[in-house]
């Protein structure tokens, strides 16, 4: 991105991946707003996983015409997971329970969301993470607003309606689509039941 700030209606849109993206920026655009996709999630991995959905963004930001920021890109360490794993990990036996983990993880990233869109001018910023159904909505809007402050507008958005345009796009235009919010403790949720097989 450019050193110039951004037009009056642009928007910082935090993003975990290409299909949640889709109607996110569909929506916003409906809205009146000019989003700019924001890739930053350390809890991703394996690194594989995460180079997966990074394509899955950038591909869908090149079919919709829309800037994305990739951190990692000044920073590989942006996308290394040891800095997310051991805010979780401060959680204790805790970090095994999603209601309590999650909201973490929401924090730790609206919070990089957030201090990337005062740095580069943004005055509204969002995420995609509002487009999931399995998510927690209302943590995700507390951690908005708690990282907005008064110097932003944290767009709450709920992106949930467009749950199946998004899936039939994602499909239709060959986008990667996941199985599991992106962490090790989410992939081990998935696959538990088998250990007690």
């Amino acid at each position: 991105m450019n050193n110039t700030l951004p037009e009056k209606n642009a928007i910082l849109l935090h993003a975990c991946c290409g299909p949640c993206s889709i109607t996110c920026i569909l929506r916003l655009r409906d809205m009146g707003l000019a989003p700019t996709l924001y890739f930053y999630n350390p809890n991703i991995h394996p690194l594989s996983e995460y180079l997966r959905r990074r394509e899955g963004l950038i591909a869908v930001a090149g079919r919709l015409s829309v800037p994305v920021i990739l951190p990692d890109q000044q920073d590989p360490g942006d996308a290394f997971p040891a800095p997310w794993l051991s805010r979780i990990a401060s959680l204790g036996d805790a970090m095994a329970d999603m209601a309590r983990r999650c909201p973490l993880c929401y924090d730790i990233r609206l919070a990089r969301a957030a201090s990337t869109a005062r740095a580069l001018g943004f005055v509204r910023f969002s995420t995609t993470l509002l487009y999931s159904k399995y998510q927690n909505h209302q943590a995700i809007l507390e951690a908005g607003a708690r990282h907005a402050e008064a110097s932003l507008e944290f767009v709450g958005e709920d992106f949930r309606p467009g749950w199946q345009e998004g899936i039939r796009l994602s499909k239709e235009w060959g986008i990667y689509r996941q199985q599991y919010c992106g962490c090790v403790l989410s992939e081990f949720d998935r696959y538990q039941k088998k250990i007690k097989l």
